[in-house]
């Protein structure tokens, strides 16, 4: 189910989601001093071209680095894209055949307003569970 779900979304949304959050992230990496956001768009661009079957979790390393990091963020692109994503998560639960497409866009939202000191694991990780 994982998969159908992941190639639906793949077509609808997911590439163009990833192909934005990649454009971002080449943009990021030009300038030097925002290469950190840089890679966390790559990241993000990954997880939103395969939501399905992927949860986000905190990294116990993280430090004042990424609370940082995330602060500066967060003012500049995480609050706009927690709105774009919450904005079409709920148009897409309109429809009964777009609630799992809209769940997939709120499971977009933390990591797109603090992607710093987090990391995108599988739903089989045991990390999940906060084990290990």
């Amino acid at each position: 189910m994982r998969f159908l779900l992941n190639i639906i979304w793949l077509v609808f949304a997911g590439f163009w989601m990833a192909l934005g959050y990649a454009v971002a992230g080449i943009i990021c990496c030009i300038l030097i001093i925002t290469i950190p956001f840089g890679i966390a768009s790559f990241r993000i661009a990954a997880f939103a071209l395969w939501p399905f079957g992927k949860t986000v979790v905190k990294r116990p390393d993280a430090g004042t680095g990424s609370c940082v990091g995330n602060a500066i963020w967060l003012v500049f692109a995480g609050i706009w894209l927690a709105i774009g994503h919450v904005v079409t998560g709920v148009a897409l639960c309109i429809t009964i055949i777009g609630i799992p497409f809209g769940i997939a866009n709120f499971k977009l939202v933390p990591i797109s307003l603090t992607p710093l000191g987090r990391e995108i694991v599988s739903t089989d990780d045991p990390r999940t569970f906060g084990v290990a």
